[in-house]
């Protein structure tokens, strides 16, 4: 089973997850979205806690009070993290979470520990964190099932994105080309209007004496 939160320090309002045990946490390990960021209390054991990201949220610039909200989280699903005061919380993208064969149930280390950010919590916040477990739902998930149906979203959306930027460089085509072709029409006309004008104004070269008397016979 899994357990949903929601947090509404920020708009619109964000889901935060974790598992219920060990056990579900390795499920989440394994299935939790790549943009999902993994929460954890430093060198002590606590929940795997995880902030669906909104997508104009980037991980590296979370808003101090859902970071906060978060933290407290994690905090208070310490059995030894939550009695004490002045902790470190450390957190990351899900897709750098590495888990190898030789690790415990429930042990994650990183790909890169330069993708690894802390935050201080001083001491428990009881009002953040009353105000987050009102939220609480529990529901069994369908792991592999949720991956396909996110995978197949993500793939309709880049389709789509992919159409709308070669429909946008076709009309930009089309638009350069009906600009060629109006400059090289202009320039045709305006070619051939000289030429008429040059032929109205031609002036006739004056006649000589023998000709003229050839006019008037």
């Amino acid at each position: 089973m899994v357990l949903f939160f929601t947090s509404a320090v920020v708009s619109p309002a964000s889901t935060i997850y974790m598992g219920r045990d060990k056990v579900e946490n390795e499920e989440l390990i394994k299935y939790a979205w790549p943009q999902d960021v993994w929460f954890h209390v430093d060198k002590l054991s606590s929940a795997h806690v995880y902030l669906r990201m909104p997508e104009s949220m980037s991980w590296e610039a979370i808003p101090e009070a859902l970071l906060t909200d978060c933290a407290q989280l994690v905090k208070a699903n310490s059995i030894e993290g939550n009695k004490k005061d002045n902790l470190t919380i450390i957190y990351t993208p899900a897709d750098n979470l590495k888990k190898t064969g030789d690790m415990a149930v429930g042990q994650v280390s990183f790909h890169s520990d330069k993708r690894v950010k802390r935050v201080h919590v001083v001491k428990r916040e009881n009002p953040i964190v009353n105000r987050l477990n009102k939220t609480k739902t529990e529901r069994q998930v369908d792991h592999e099932q949720e991956r396909i149906d996110r995978i197949k979203k993500e793939s309709t959306i880049r389709r789509a994105a992919a159409a709308e930027k070669k429909k946008a460089e076709l009309e930009l085509a089309r638009a350069r080309e009906a600009e060629k072709a109006a400059r090289s029409y202009e320039s045709l006309f305006n070619g051939e209007y000289n030429d008429n004008e040059e032929e109205e104004h031609a002036i006739e070269p004056k006649k000589t004496g023998r000709e003229l008397e050839e006019d008037f016979m």
